[in-house]
Order: C-alpha cells, then structure tokens, then sequence
C-alpha cells in the first residue's frame, strides 16, 4: 500500500516496478485503488491459474478499493486469456476495471480499446522520465531489475564474509553455552536481560551509522532466539519511516548462520510489509518459513499479506513500557 496517485495506464506502469520492488515480467499485475488504504498491487505469474483472479477481486474488495487496473507482462496470447477472466472476476466482485493493458518491450497496448488512437505497434513508454518514478524514488522505493535479483538481495553473504560470521557465531555459542552450564536456573532470564540491552543499542549504533560487527549480528542472532527479546525488536521498528530498519534487518538476515534465520527474516518482512513492499515482505517470509514453516511471526505475517490486511490496520503502536508491562517485567533502558 503506498500513497502513489495512478491516473492513467502510463502512471500505472511507471508505478508497477516500485509497487513491487522489481520489474515483472510474466506476470499480471492487478492494481486496486480509490479506496481507504492507498494504493494496492497484485502480482500473478502467467498464465494465472484457475481461482486466482477471484480471490485476488476478494482480497480487493474486502479491503474498500472500488477501482482497478490490469497490466499484463508478456506475449499477447498468455497476457489476453489471464487479464480477461480477471478483468471479470474484479468487475463480478463490483469493482470498476477502468483499463487493461499488455507491457512488453518498453510499448504497451490498451486491451479494452478498439479506436484508433490506440495504435496497432503499441504506445512507447520511458519509466526514467516519469513523475511517478521520481516520487516513488524520493519516497525511497527501489525497483530491481526482476525478482530473481530481489531474491538474492536476501540470500547469505558468501566466501569471507561467510567464514568470520562462522567463526563469529562459534565464539558467540560457546559464550552462552558456558553460561547454561553454569548453576542455578538463571540462564533464560540472563540471556533475556542480556537481549533487552543489546537490541537497543546495537539498533542505536546502526541508526546512527555504524554497522553491526560480526560478533554483534552473531551475538544479536542467538539473543533473538528467545521470544522476549524478539518482541522487544520487533515494536522498535518505526512503522512512519521504517527504510533505516529495512536496511538494518536485510544486512543482519543476509549474515546470520541459518539456525538463527527466521527472527531476523520475519522482522525485515514486517518492516518492508510496514513500507508498502510487499516484494521485500515475500521474499523475507520466504526464507523465514523455509528456515522453521512453523515460525508464529512469519506465519502470523503470511495470513495478513494473504488476507490483504493493510499495514495500517496492522499497526502495533506498543511501546518498550508497555511491552515490558505486558511481559510483567521491569520497563527497558532506552539507549543513548
């Protein structure tokens, strides 16, 4: 969802890219729109399967958006079948389809128009020079080149990089297992007062510019494991401008040895699903679920991106206060 204003199949394509955080091809793009959360994009792979157009005009309707438009990436014969049993799965769900069109190699042809305004060659088009695109732009949207690139902007780091995470994680895990060998049943509330300091301060530093070393995304890795600490990161996400958390939890996803995957992968999904990038939130749930399909938060966050919930309906709005509160312990430290 995102404060984009769409007013013509050109705006819609220029869009499109920053809608989704990737150029598409082979897809149908469903746009919904002039209704009470912005502006909502739908991407289905060609040819669409069967049912799919009716709940994409569900999951629109449900949500108050009275209008859409249609773009179809790709040859005519898949684009033309796709975007017209959808065409009329949106309008059977009282929608109005104000225009569908093809996208292919830099032209675009109006499907619903028959006048010869609409030449045969398609019309040309140039995102780069687009109001749109320099909206979307300064907003802080980002568009790849396509979803395989999005995809590896979420994958490990490799070759050295990968080998001091290793050693890192190594030297973080003989830590805390010295102190489950330790005495007494403090180990689970001396790790957990131990993650209520650290994401404070770590998240601090990086707003501030410095990234997180090795041994802090290692150590921030284990600590996110107990879900006390994992809540605490999650409500200091800034749901108004959360792009510097984008950027922080790609970076800790991307350098996490796999066990410790799915905290980090589900807080950049909330954080993107927060922005109005439901690409970014896709690709990061992915990882989450394939690293634990039983994950709560990627789950949790799954049916809401299914459902259409928009991230304003979902907002948490908690403070560390009132977490605390709600866990029945003492209110975290801000940090300096």
């Amino acid at each position: 969802m995102t404060a984009l204003v769409i007013r013509s199949a050109q705006d819609a394509i220029s869009a499109v890219p920053y809608l989704l955080g990737f150029h598409p091809s082979r897809s149908l793009v469903v746009i919904g729109y002039d209704g009470p959360h912005g502006t909502c994009a739908v991407r289905l792979d060609l040819p669409v399967p069967a049912g799919a157009g009716e709940r994409v005009a569900g999951l629109l309707s449900g949500n108050g958006f009275r209008k859409a438009l249609l773009l179809g990436y790709g040859p005519a014969d898949e684009v033309e079948g796709s975007a017209g049993s959808t065409a009329a799965a949106l309008t059977a769900a009282g929608l109005d389809v104000l225009e569908s069109v093809r996208v292919c190699d830099g032209r675009w042809w109006s499907l619903t128009c028959t006048d010869a305004c609409c030449p045969a060659e398609g019309t040309p088009y140039d995102i780069s020079t687009s109001l749109i695109a320099a909206q979307a732009t300064l907003a802080g949207h980002v568009a790849l080149a396509d979803r395989d690139e999005l995809v590896r902007s979420v994958q490990p780091v490799e070759g050295l990089a990968r080998e001091s995470m290793r050693r890192a994680t190594e030297r973080a895990e003989r830590r805390f297992l010295r102190w489950a060998r330790e005495p007494g049943p403090r180990f689970r509330s001396r790790t957990t007062e131990e993650g209520l300091d650290h994401v404070p301060r770590v998240l601090a530093r990086a707003r501030g510019g410095t990234r997180p070393t090795d041994d802090d995304v290692a150590r921030l890795g284990f600590l996110l494991t107990d879900l006390r600490v994992r809540d605490e990161a999650w409500i200091r996400i800034d749901e108004d401008a959360p792009a510097a958390d984008i950027a922080f939890w790609r970076d800790v996803l991307r350098r996490v040895e796999p066990p410790y995957v799915p905290a980090p992968a589900s807080l950049l999904a909330f954080a993107a699903y927060t922005a109005g990038d439901g690409g970014l939130a896709n690709v990061a749930l992915e990882r989450a679920l394939e690293a634990d399909p039983s994950y709560s938060m990627a789950v949790l966050l799954r049916s809401l991106i299914d459902a259409g919930i928009p991230p304003a309906q979902a907002r948490i709005g908690m403070t560390p206060g009132e977490l605390a509160a709600a866990y029945h312990d003492e209110p975290t430290q801000e940090a300096g």
